[in-house]
């Protein structure tokens, strides 16, 4: 078990990346910073880039990602566009992946639905 939040973090990451490797998503960034947000994976599904905020700790752990880090999930998306390109993808999306302690995944898709753009 992860002994510190930066280690829990990267222990949900671990198990999200699994659970889109089985998904047959194709990773192809973790962890990209900008100055303003982060990324925690970046990920190919199909034609889709996915740009994936991981959160670990109760099964309501999602409920962490608000208006305020969402905006900054897409700023850094922006960044990553501008500096990698869209690796060939036709479109993109933001998920997020909820990592409870016992193991449990819950999976929501284009979150920018929930936020009103």
């Amino acid at each position: 078990m992860p002994s510190n939040s930066v280690n829990y973090g990267q222990f949900g990451e671990e198990i999200a990346c699994k659970y889109l490797k089985r998904q047959k998503y194709k990773i192809v960034y973790r962890n990209f910073r900008a100055r303003r947000g982060e990324i925690d994976i970046i990920a190919k599904d199909k034609k889709q880039l996915v740009f994936v905020e991981v959160k670990y700790g109760s099964s309501e752990a999602y409920l962490r990602v608000n208006r305020k880090k969402f905006r900054n999930i897409s700023i850094a998306a922006q960044v990553f566009l501008r500096d990698f390109g869209d690796l060939g993808a036709k479109t993109y999306r933001v998920d997020v992946i909820s990592v409870s302690r016992d193991g449990r995944i819950k999976h929501f898709k284009d979150v920018a639905i929930d936020f009103g753009r």
